[in-house]
């Protein structure tokens, strides 16, 4: 014979024990959200730290080959020759 032979009452019980499973599992889905919100976040910031460093560095190199402080302009072609740019604006390349 069963314990409770209401069936009404069993159904309240699961609907309780369902009901409170669920807000647990929103619970942790909150949780998880504000988590990953937060990597997100340190993403985007070590993205922007090392844009701002790519861009720095190709700052301090397009100057190194401007003004490499031996009055010519150094650069390199498509191909693997090197070239040099005088500031008479003509150019010398040397594969």
């Amino acid at each position: 014979m069963p314990r409770n032979p209401d069936p009404r009452s069993d159904r309240a019980a699961i609907g309780a024990t369902l009901a409170a499973e669920a807000a647990l599992l929103e619970a942790h889905e909150r949780l998880l959200r504000e988590a990953l919100d937060a990597v997100d976040a340190r993403i985007e910031a070590a993205s922007a730290a090392l844009r701002h460093l790519r861009r720095s560095a190709a700052s301090a190199e397009a100057q190194k080959r401007a003004d490499p402080g031996d009055g010519l302009r150094h650069g390199v072609a498509d191909s693997d020759d090197v070239c040099l740019t005088w500031l008479d604006g003509s150019t010398t390349c040397r594969p």
